[in-house]
């Protein structure tokens, strides 16, 4: 059997858990070698995103280990507590933004040079990108800014055959959703059901599936869009 990935290299970010972890998973079972990186080094590859040298190095290393560089997923990402805007610290503020936002940025401007023609960057983003939220406003701007900031690289390395999409999940069954609403059942009573048309959290090898067919050629004609996997959450 031929893997959708078969040959390719995939650099995944926040691999050690949730989301990335079923992602590198999945791309690994389709063919692709994966180079997990996670802060707290449950992967491969240890490194901080959120600090461009330390992303500058670890692409260096990924390429040099792996002799090239295909597919590039910046998943990690830092949630900030839930409270109005007059009282969020403005150290919360910076550091969602250094996760969420910069460290995409910093993924892309490193790994672009490496990556061949038919090259793929996915950023995972949020249904909460498009809608608002009360006391999530640090949260909502960071995946927000991801998605324009996917529309702008696509369209700068078009003629490099490197597609740039966001994938925006819905509520998902992770360990941060379990341990946020002191476990999984009451997450999907309290988040799941109510808020998602589909009555239930998603769980996170449906959004890896989503990763598989923006990161594969079975997305091919498809950049600068945003993937909405969210149960039906934004269609309220």
């Amino acid at each position: 059997m031929v893997g959708k990935l078969d040959g390719r290299v995939a650099l995944i970010s926040g691999a050690g858990n949730g989301i990335g972890r079923a992602t590198a998973e999945l791309f690994a079972a389709e063919g692709a070698r994966v180079a997990g990186v996670d802060l707290e080094g449950a992967e491969v590859f240890v490194c901080d995103v959120s600090n461009s040298a330390a992303v500058a190095a670890t692409v260096a290393g990924v390429v040099g280990r792996f002799g090239r560089l295909d597919i590039v997923m910046s998943n990690a990402a830092f949630f900030p507590p839930t409270r109005p805007v007059t009282e969020l610290d403005d150290a919360l503020w910076e550091r969602t933004f250094a996760v969420n936002v910069h460290a995409a940025f910093y993924l892309a401007k490193h790994a672009i040079p490496h990556m061949r023609q038919g090259g793929s960057i996915v950023l995972t983003a949020s249904q909460m990108a498009k809608v608002g939220s009360k006391g999530d406003v640090a949260y909502c701007a960071s995946k927000g800014a991801l998605i324009t900031m996917a529309k702008a690289l696509a369209l700068e390395v078009a003629d490099a055959g490197i597609r740039v999409n966001t994938l925006s999940p819905g509520g998902t069954a992770t360990e941060h959703m379990a341990a946020n609403w002191g476990g999984m059942e009451a997450a999907e009573h309290a988040w799941g059901k109510p808020m998602h048309p589909l009555g239930r959290l998603g769980r996170p090898v449906e959004m890896a599936r989503a990763a598989l067919f923006l990161a594969s050629d079975d997305s091919s004609f498809m950049t600068g869009a945003d993937l909405v996997v969210d149960g039906g959450y934004t269609a309220r």
